[in-house]
């Protein structure tokens, strides 16, 4: 065994015993009964121990001085096995204690204050996180930026200076879409009706299906908030149903199998290595939006959804043109999750630009209901009427996850490049979406991005199977020319 096999054999356990804890954390949010979750947490807690020492095992280090790789998937392990040794053995193991036990005190305090509309109940445990996090930062910076310490947890190399030239591009052309959409006389009509939880469940199997997700390696079940969880052959969904908005179901399923697919097509030769799963945030993020909104909410796959829905629900009162329109409806709201294409990487740029100003301490915690409030009235043009649905809404702040969020609206201008190269290379993909059919396009996604895993960096990975380096363009043209035409502008 060569000092490569060594390392590569003890990172290969470990990735397992990784996916063993993703498995505990799916079944903990989708079949776990109410009683278990104090011994859950120590099962999980007890799982997390054994997974950090394996990940600053000394040994690591010494493979890493002598290991030659064979090749390039063997370069690229080394690089992913040294980055995460670096990071992990950067921080100190009292710091990390510190950040666990807080963020999870952290979390139940943001949940109270969000029932309660309770800003200022949240505000010291907040402070505490802050504190944490920026001695975090500091360990893993080594003297350069503290946010972009942070932001190569989701999306290596990518820098906030950069993002912020994108997305200060992006923002007065969605805000000036947005409010010519709103503004506009034609405004689509609103789905109503009743639709029961089975037949959206049964139809949300058939869209899964349609857009290749593999059911011998993965499931659908109902969570409160969907996600994806796992990789290789086992790589779990789960969806939501209100009974009144079938349209939360079919296009959280559809999101989620975007996110379940890119695990699902990666190279089995990279299973259980560094390089078998997705690269980033950020490219994950393409993949969940390009097949919800590019291809799912594009008018050839609605036509084809307006047909499943009449089938399975009966008359809906809306031709396939109207229903299009009403996929894709714009409508004032305060909450990120349920924003439409237009406004919802405004939601995603308040945050960014908010959470650099506390990772830097221009912003304290104190501060943050109103700065929110103020950034919120500007870009919305309304003002926040209660907490939950202000700085309060999202959970991510109180769990430590800074730098996060931009790989939201990075997603969303890596899929817009995205779909300009696959249009151009898949020119037929609209007829076959308009029976129900993703395949040329997944196929596509698949040969160019999904199959490679981690083999490239992030920016590397989108240029690679665009034939571009990533911009904002290309989003904010298809927004442009969608929203344009569903609105009359």
């Amino acid at each position: 065994m060569t000092a490569f096999d060594d390392l590569m054999a003890h990172n290969r356990e470990t990735e397992a015993l990784g996916q063993v804890m993703g498995r505990l954390g799916w079944d903990q949010e989708t079949m776990m009964p109410r009683g278990s979750a104090e011994q859950r947490g120590d099962e999980m807690a007890a799982l997390s121990g054994v997974l950090h020492a394996r990940r600053i095992d000394p040994r690591i280090g010494d493979w890493l001085s002598t290991a030659q790789a064979p090749d390039a998937a063997g370069d690229a392990a080394l690089r992913l096995i040294r980055r995460s040794f670096e990071r992990t053995t950067k921080v100190p193991a009292k710091l990390a204690a510190q950040l666990a036990k807080t963020t999870s005190i952290a979390q139940g305090k943001w949940a109270e204050a969000r029932k309660a509309q309770d800003v200022a109940a949240f505000v010291p445990v907040l402070d505490e996180v802050l504190k944490l996090k920026r001695e975090e930062a500091a360990a893993l910076a080594s003297g350069g930026d503290l946010y972009d310490a942070l932001l190569d947890d989701y999306e290596p190399g990518a820098k906030a200076a950069d993002l912020e030239a994108m997305f200060g591009a992006l923002r007065p052309r969605l805000v000036a879409l947005r409010e010519a959409v709103l503004g506009s006389e034609h405004q689509p009509a609103e789905l109503t009706g009743n639709y029961p939880e089975a037949t959206q469940i049964a139809l949300s199997r058939k869209l899964a299906e349609a857009f290749g997700y593999d059911f011998t390696r993965g499931r659908i079940d109902k969570a409160v908030h969907p996600f994806s969880s796992g990789s290789g052959n086992d790589v779990r969904i789960t969806t939501r149903v209100a009974e009144d908005d079938p349209f939360n179901c079919f296009y959280s399923t559809i999101h989620e199998v975007g996110h379940a697919c890119y695990e699902q097509n990666i190279s089995q030769d990279y299973l259980l290595t560094p390089m078998g799963q997705g690269v980033s945030m950020g490219v994950h993020e393409s993949q969940s939006r390009i097949y919800e909104n590019q291809m799912g909410r594009g008018r050839a796959f609605t036509g084809w959804l307006h047909s499943q829905m009449e089938e399975a629900f009966g008359p809906l009162g809306l031709d396939a043109d109207a229903f299009y329109a009403t996929v894709n409806k714009v409508k004032p709201g305060y909450i990120r999750t349920e924003a439409d294409e237009v406004q919802y990487n405004l939601h995603v740029l308040l945050r960014f630009d908010l959470e650099r100003d506390l990772v830097a301490g221009k912003l304290e915690a104190a501060d943050l209901e109103e700065a929110w409030n103020a950034r919120f009235e500007r870009d919305f043009g309304y003002p926040v009427d209660k907490p939950s649905n202000g700085c309060l809404q999202d959970v991510h702040w109180s769990v430590g996850l800074f730098g996060y969020f931009p790989t939201y609206s990075l997603g969303n201008v890596y899929a817009g490049c995205l779909m300009k190269a696959l249009r151009e290379a898949v020119p037929g993909i609209d007829a076959a979406l308009a029976s129900g059919d993703a395949t040329p396009a997944t196929a596509w996604l698949k040969a160019n991005l999904q199959q490679h895993g981690g083999l490239r960096t992030p920016r590397d990975t989108i240029q690679h199977a665009c034939g571009f380096a990533p911009s904002e363009a290309p989003l904010l043209d298809y927004l442009e020319e969608k929203f344009g035409a569903i609105y009359k502008l």
